[in-house]
């Protein structure tokens, strides 16, 4: 038993280190304190990702369900928490099931840095870049142009990507745990990159850009691709807390403190 349990918490804390690597949110579940009828002992451990999908299992049924739930909350909130939920619940108030018994669990967001998608790496990318990573973000610059995701220019970056900026945003996995930044020089890039997208679950999207651009690129998005405007009002653009920037560092600025008032602020 003692071998069989070590290897189980060491595929747990395996599957952790995978998820950290592939930038995925997720929650570790512990059960932490049980009595009476239970489907399984304290110690026992489940992974929740941000989506739902889990690893291991703390019981099954609807109180693994509602667990779950709780999971995906705690992750969205980057705060643990300790949840109770009895199987003796004849009246259908919590779990609906009748074992008998009570379950403590404890929740705990894995942490994971929150990840920075800079489509373009001219002068607005460059100083984003910079910044995010001063403040506790990881980056990742994607630019079509090698000279502008090279890892001279960008020594800090977890990731460049050169290739078509709406090829990569199409083909993109998001989290929520993932910031987008469009910044290209061309605005059909812009328009690609925001359709590639805008149906994905990032915490945040910010597109630069006048009015005139952005009215432009949200009809066609409206008229060619079926975008509704619910998606287009998640928009960050114009890009950025108002603070009157003009220059590439203010602009940085400005955007950098809206991934901050994002980042701080409630899902």
């Amino acid at each position: 038993m003692t071998i069989f349990m070590s290897e189980v918490v060491m595929s747990v804390f395996q599957k952790i280190e995978e998820l950290r690597q592939k930038n995925i949110p997720a929650a570790l579940v512990t059960v932490i304190k049980t009595s009476g009828s239970v489907p399984r002992e304290v110690g026992a451990k489940m992974i929740v990702q941000f989506d739902g999908q889990i690893h291991g299992t703390i019981g099954g049924s609807s109180v693994e369900a509602l667990v779950i739930k709780e999971a995906q909350d705690a992750i969205k909130a980057g705060r643990p928490q300790t949840v109770t939920h009895t199987l003796s619940d004849e009246a259908h108030t919590d779990t609906g099931m009748v074992c008998g018994g009570t379950m403590d669990f404890f929740i705990e967001p894995i942490q994971i840095p929150e990840r920075v998608y800079i489509f373009g790496g001219g002068h607005v990318g460059f100083q984003v870049a910079s910044l995010t990573k001063k403040v506790g973000f990881d980056y990742v610059v994607v630019d079509d142009r090698a000279e502008f995701a090279s890892t001279e220019r960008f020594p800090d970056a977890s990731n460049l990507i050169v290739a078509d900026p709406g090829t990569v945003a199409e083909n993109l996995t998001v989290t929520t745990n993932d910031y987008i930044i469009i910044v290209t020089p061309a605005h059909k890039d812009d328009y690609n990159v925001l359709k590639g997208v805008i149906q994905k679950p990032a915490r945040y999207i910010g597109m630069i850009g006048s009015s005139t651009k952005r009215k432009q690129i949200y009809q066609k998005l409206r008229t060619t691709d079926g975008i509704p405007d619910d998606l287009l009002n998640k928009i960050h653009s114009p890009i950025g807390i108002n603070i009157g920037s003009e220059t590439p560092e203010e602009i940085a600025v400005s955007i950098v403190a809206e991934l901050i008032q994002v980042r701080r602020s409630p899902t």
